[in-house]
């Protein structure tokens, strides 16, 4: 279940509650007259089944309840209640399969911000894994996949796309592009400091290195994998499967090719720095056409289970609602 928390103009109060009542797979709706005080006006509270949610914020934003009042949506683990239950078994569609554009195109953009944390994060990790590159180090590698921050601009690309939206796109590519491209600068600059220090060197870098010489050498299993990481990172977005966004980031090799291209760049080796650039376009490319094909997807599958479940329902008597 969703918990709706709005403040609507007392003018607008019946309006809106009319909506709320009218909404199959609403329930536990209380109205707090003038509770209110910035933004001036009543405070309406209901329940909405996740697979009803969707639709129900689009019709509030409609009315302009976020314009001259405010939408507030937040998760319930646990609601124990037969109304609940009921509104549940109303609303069509199942809720593991509801998708919340709102908060998607919410979360993607947050993630889409090229910060000062965000190019911390993205920069560290890429010099996680310089170190996992010249020590042959596997656990290295994956442990600067966890750290990178990636996916949030490559999910935004992909949720920008679904949902027309030119000037996230925008948002999306610059925090993308501008990110890795700082991060491998100061990675480069990285592997000199250490090479001046005498922990880095030449053979390092051009030695058979069996652990991780992958990297630099791209093929269509590169894509695949990316390509299946992408549908999963993306079903981990719109479900809340935080975990699964933990296993897809240790699994798409985007920051070890960043950071195999500056250290090869470093020490002059063209050749690796082709290979791990391709390797991390491959990788970049399959994680975006995945994101974008299962949002596409879910958008399609979604309202046909909608209309499905809605001709199958019986008409509801007059005058009743979700709640």
């Amino acid at each position: 279940m969703l918990h709706l928390r709005l403040i609507v103009p007392a003018a607008r109060t019946d309006e809106v509650v009319d909506l709320l009542e009218r909404t199959v797979g609403t329930t536990h709706l209380v109205v707090l007259a003038g509770a209110a005080r910035d933004p001036v006006g009543d405070v309406v509270l209901c329940d909405v089944a996740r697979e009803a949610g969707d639709e129900l914020i689009g019709a509030l934003r409609e009315l302009g309840v976020d314009e001259y009042g405010a939408i507030t949506v937040e998760r319930t683990d646990l609601t124990l209640s037969a109304h609940a239950d009921r509104a549940e078994e109303e609303a069509p569609g199942e809720s593991a399969d509801a998708v919340l554009w709102e908060e998607l195109t919410e979360a993607t953009h947050e993630e889409s911000t090229f910060s000062v944390t965000y190019v911390s994060f993205l920069a560290v990790a890429t010099m996680l894994a310089a170190c996992g590159v010249m020590l042959d180090n596997a656990i290295l590698i994956v442990g600067a996949m966890a750290v990178g921050p990636e996916f949030g601009p490559l999910a935004g690309i992909s949720t920008a796309l679904v949902q027309r939206a030119p000037r996230l796109v925008w948002r999306s590519l610059c925090a993308l592009v501008g990110g890795f491209a700082v991060a491998m600068v100061l990675t480069a600059g990285f592997a000199w400091l250490m090479n001046a220090f005498g922990l880095f060197d030449a053979a390092m870098i051009e030695g058979a290195r069996p652990n991780t010489a992958f990297i630099w050498k791209p093929d269509w299993m590169s894509f695949v994998v990316a390509f299946l990481a992408g549908i999963a990172g993306t079903l981990s977005l719109t479900s809340a499967k935080s975990g699964a966004l933990i296993g897809v980031a240790i699994s798409v090799t985007t920051v070890p090719a960043a950071a195999n291209a500056a250290v090869a760049f470093s020490y002059s080796d063209y050749r690796q720095m082709t290979g791990s650039t391709q390797q991390l376009l491959a990788n970049l490319g399959g994680i975006v056409l995945a994101g974008t094909l299962t949002l596409l997807a879910q958008k399609v599958l979604w309202r046909a289970a909608r209309h499905r479940r809605a001709a199958v329902r019986p008409p509801a008597p007059a005058g009743t609602s979700g709640s």
